[in-house]
């Protein structure tokens, strides 16, 4: 390492974000980078540990004390190429990952990890600015086509390896616009679109061709995909969300976060909303039922649209403030975080459960809760009501939807109902179909959606192939 003593004398120094009273008054990324000169200082705080746990924490591998050694000597195209062998879109993670990588960094056990996130994204945003970042077509042709269903991190991950392996790769959408989840469902403010947008481009210079506004099951049936390809790939989202079955469900104001967030995020894209009724929480009192990510996109959302209060309930108990390191490192640890969108004046409760929607004239006005104990049974004497003009249910998802292109292949599934498949070739029930990302695995995160894009784009280039030299 070019610093060896730097973590010693350098400290944590993070991006910022722009003052909240600021950014809720529009919807673009509001993070303040570092400078280069700072986030070369911050590279220099890499340990170069002997066993970099950092490599196992990042489910995409990146060799992270290569790059932040390339950036600390100022060889910044070096270290994107060394990024990019890993990752396909930095750019996203650099946004909207967690940082797994900073939770096993050994620095972590002092509580201040490298950035490593800030330097990942500082890196392909140079690229970008400098023009690095250039498409790579394949040098010939195999011949050879696959579909991809489905355009998010996944699809697109699977994609770009397959074009750049030179197979003839249709990414098939049911939206107008590729890029999935990046594009409907993450808000802007925290994921700008023509992040999404320039990569699309790169892809389509490298080959790929994106069918949008078809519908895989619907618009074009599963055999007619057969006919087209030699091989599928089935990359769409866990998009069958988890429901809250109690008296009251039916009054109007009431709606799933995945309804909610992708309205907003065509409004900013100037994308024609539908045939719809608007879900907008402008002058409302907003209850968000769900701890998790899609739960902080919708209160940040809301207290863009201007509601008059947002309220977010969790069932789970609060976390701890601080991990005990000496039981959790370098795993990811169970603590309390508090995301930009509730620092923005979200409440919080936990270990709330919801028992009855109460409404009038068929329009909510009231959640009726409870508050449970740590074996989830109400406690007692506890209930209380809280005020309600728009619920936005944001529980998690419990698999993909399986009507349509999963029904008429009549792929085996796995108890939760995800597509059945190993992470060793990504095959399915039927030997001409492969499946990766969150219709495989269930909800996860956008690093392993990329990081399953990957390794299956390899399996299906091996299985048509017999060999290949696409990396896991």
């Amino acid at each position: 390492m070019g610093k060896v003593t730097g973590f010693l004398e350098i400290d944590r120094r993070d991006r910022r974000y722009a003052p909240a009273s600021d950014r809720v008054r529009h919807y673009r990324e509001f993070v303040i980078p570092l400078s280069q000169e700072a986030t070369r200082d911050q590279a220099a705080r890499c340990m170069d540990c002997g066993i970099p746990y950092c490599h196992s924490g990042c489910p995409v591998n990146n060799q992270i004390p290569d790059f932040n050694d390339l950036v600390y000597n100022d060889k910044w195209q070096s270290a994107l190429q060394n990024l990019q062998s890993t990752n396909n879109f930095p750019e996203f993670t650099g946004r909207v990952c967690p940082a797994p990588c900073e939770a096993s960094c050994t620095l972590n056990i002092q509580d201040v990890p490298v950035t490593i996130k800030t330097i990942e994204c500082a890196i392909v945003d140079r690229g970008w600015e400098n023009g690095w970042i250039r498409p790579e077509p394949p040098k010939r042709k195999t011949g050879h086509s696959v579909g991809i269903v489905g355009s998010g991190p996944a699809g697109l991950a699977c994609a770009q390896q397959l074009a750049r392996a030179g197979h003839t790769v249709h990414v098939y959408e049911k939206n107008a616009f590729p890029g999935g989840l990046l594009r409907y469902g993450i808000p802007d403010f925290k994921l700008e679109k023509s992040n999404v947008a320039r990569r699309v481009a790169q892809m389509e210079a490298e080959g790929v061709v994106f069918d949008c506004n078809v519908h895989v099951g619907v618009d074009v049936t599963a055999e007619e995909m057969l006919e087209r390809h030699d091989m599928i790939v089935l990359s769409g989202g866990a998009e069958k969300p988890r429901d809250l079955p109690v008296t009251g469900r039916d009054l109007n104001g009431i709606h799933f976060a995945m309804d909610f967030l992708p309205q907003q995020n065509r409004r900013v894209s100037d994308e024609p909303v539908g045939n719809v009724t608007p879900i907008l929480a402008g002058g409302k009192h907003v209850i968000v039922i769900g701890g998790g990510d899609t739960g902080s996109d919708c209160i940040g959302t809301s207290i863009r649209q201007g509601a008059l209060s947002v309220t977010q309930l969790e069932i789970l108990p609060q976390p701890p403030l601080k991990e005990n390191k000496a039981l959790t490192w370098p795993n990811w640890p169970l603590k309390l975080r508090t995301s930009s969108s509730q620092e923005e004046g979200a409440e919080r409760d936990f270990s709330v459960l919801t028992r009855r929607l109460i409404g009038k004239n068929g329009h909510v006005t009231h959640l009726e809760c409870v508050r449970v104990d740590d074996k989830m049974q109400p406690v007692a004497g506890s209930e209380f009501e809280l005020r309600a003009d728009l619920v936005l249910l944001a529980m998690g998802f419990l698999g993909p939807v399986q009507e349509g292109v999963i029904e008429q292949l009549g792929l085996d599934l796995d108890p939760r109902g995800n597509i059945l498949a190993n992470t060793v070739n990504y095959r399915t029930s039927n030997e001409r179909v492969f499946s990766c990302g969150d219709m495989r695995r269930g909800q996860s995160l956008v690093v392993w959606a990329i990081r399953e894009g990957r390794q299956c784009a390899r399996a299906v280039d091996l299985a048509l192939m017999g060999e290949t030299v696409l990396p896991r």
